[in-house]
């Protein structure tokens, strides 16, 4: 055990057990939430890649793998820890040039719908994986997305998480997607006229062909060459805004994380657009109480109290950036913000309004190699498979990102042609005095940030290992005074919270707490891996 901290690998400090033990290993790890996905990118780490080919290697194959949640429709996120520096990449695609405030007017439409056109945004996730592997990578992207196109062509059987969210999708697609424009969903999903269902086979030859059309080209196919030319014509054809032009001006945008200290730690997330700034509010405030255990009223309350207040300053702020020039980062993260901010929270549950700082549906993964290299990485369509279109003979599902902007035209993430909307992924990074300690990730829409809290509080404040720290029960506040609860939370918990003003309720089903994975990297360089229960995860390692 030589390297590994004791407050972060003993079982005798955990209050409930943890359902299994972290993996180590020391040649290279990949954690993700489907097991194929994650032995491709093991597969490429053994054929010579580094993290970065294996991290693009195990997003193409999670598009197949996984398609309930992320698709080469998706947009992406990235924070890489490369030579001893942390970069990020947005790869987060804008709203169409036709896509305005006045065109949804003149349809009548009050409110962003979930599927259809209106909603779709430019794709990022191909040029994602183009940038990274550009930048980063050793392997051609051909060999790197090799598996990916395996998956694809020759099929796979359903693992039990995945088959349950395909099921669920179905049901409600047949239900609500009535129109010629989504009949290619069903073609590609349902080809036999259900879901496929645990252990049987899936196949879908057309994304195959697409992805080894974006292996040969470094995703200029997909911009500007035949594939944005079908998805050109799919819109055409039936009246949507996505264009050959929107696609072919899009480009990714390598941007510097944001982070705050917690705990002698450095958390790092993107910048906004995304909602990364929640999960870093949210611990500046945290970050001033002292803390006796895990389990108390006292510690949930707080915690959730922060959420609240970090998402009221969310809502009002973030934005695209070249859009709302006045957001005011600095005056955000300021410690003295999130000093006064944690004022704020009493004895009481409140319904939280935004502050006044001083001016100034989801798929994760986590890389490492042997070399120091690290990966966290996010891909997601959006509200599982997302709009419910998919470019006919492509495999392409188009994302429905533009459901989170809004139609007020006073507000800083309102519609807008050519601008990204509020965005829920997020990819986490954890330093310590300029050294690396892993990526790290929860994923599901508004619950990230509250994962990322979760998680983090849960191995710094009170020592639990990463896969402990997942492990263990979770909360998610929704709305006003409205939090859930995960069954595995002691009674006692909840009652306490009603006491305090919060109606705490007990969730209905088990799949919306997030799914997470983490790699931590002991002094030595060996690498600790952790994924989850709540999804089909696995840690692949050498």
């Amino acid at each position: 055990m030589s390297g590994v901290p004791p407050a972060l690998f003993d079982p005798t400090l955990l209050p409930y057990p943890s359902r299994r033990a972290p993996v180590f290993a020391a040649g290279g790890m990949v954690a993700t939430g489907q097991p194929l996905a994650a032995q491709a990118g093991l597969s490429i780490l053994q054929q010579g890649g580094n993290a970065i080919d294996a991290a693009i290697a195990t997003a193409a194959a999670l598009t197949v793998v996984e398609p309930t949640s992320n698709g080469i429709g998706s947009d992406a996120f990235a924070l890489v820890h490369a030579g001893g520096q942390l970069y990020g990449l947005n790869a987060s695609g804008p709203a169409p040039r036709t896509l305005s405030l006045e065109a949804m007017a003149a349809q009548g439409v009050t409110e962003m719908p979930r599927h259809g056109f209106m909603p779709v945004t430019v794709p990022g996730a191909p040029s994602a994986w183009a940038a990274l592997s550009q930048r980063f990578g050793r392997l051609p992207l051909k060999d790197v997305l090799g598996p990916a196109i395996r998956y694809a062509a020759e099929g796979y059987p359903l693992s039990p998480t995945l088959a349950q969210g395909w099921a669920g999708a179905f049901q409600t697609y047949r239900r609500i997607l009535d129109g010629p424009e989504f009949a290619a969903w069903f073609d590609t999903f349902a080809p036999q006229g259900r879901a496929p269902v645990v252990g049987e086979r899936w196949r879908s030859p057309s994304h195959a062909a697409t992805l080894a059309d974006i292996a040969e080209t470094a995703a200029e196919s997909f911009y500007r060459g035949r594939l944005a030319d079908r998805i050109d014509a799919f819109s055409r054809e039936h009246g949507g805004y996505l264009s050959a032009r929107d696609l072919g001006d899009f480009a990714p945008e390598w941007v510097t994380p944001i982070s705050v200290d917690y705990g002698g730690y450095q958390v790092h997330e993107i910048p906004p657009n995304g909602q990364g700034l929640v999960a870093l509010l949210a611990l500046s405030m945290l970050s001033g109480f002292a803390w006796d255990a895990r389990d108390t009223v006292e510690s949930y309350h707080r915690q959730i109290e922060a959420i609240k207040l970090a998402f009221a300053d969310g809502a009002a702020h973030i934005a695209d950036p070249r859009f709302a020039r006045d957001l005011p980062l600095a005056g955000l993260l300021d410690p003295a913000y999130g000093d006064l901010r944690r004022r704020e929270i009493g004895e009481a549950a409140l319904v939280r309004s935004a502050g006044e700082p001083p001016r100034g549906g989801t798929v994760y993964l986590a890389a490492a190699d042997g070399e120091g290299n690290m990966v966290s990485y996010i891909q997601s369509n959006y509200m599982g498979f997302g709009s419910g279109l998919v470019v006919p003979g492509t495999g392409i599902a188009l994302q429905n990102r533009g459901h989170n902007f809004v139609l007020d035209p006073t507000h800083p993430n309102r519609l807008e042609p050519g601008k990204r909307p509020y965005h829920t992924i997020i990819p986490g990074f954890l330093t310590q005095g300029g050294r690396p300690i892993g990526p790290f990730g929860v994923m599901g829409g508004f619950m990230q940030p509250q994962g990322h809290v979760q998680l983090l509080l849960n191995i710094i404040e009170w020592h639990l290992n990463p896969q402990a720290a997942l492990d263990a029960p979770r909360w998610q506040w929704m709305r006003g005074n409205t939090v859930e609860l995960e069954h595995t939370t002691p009674e006692w918990i909840l009652q306490g919270l009603r006491r305090r003003g919060h109606d705490a309720r007990w969730a209905v089903g088990s799949g919306g707490f997030g799914r997470g994975q983490m790699i931590w990297q002991l002094p030595d360089g060996v690498l600790m891996g952790a994924t989850e229960p709540r999804t089909d995860g696995h840690v692949a390692a050498f």
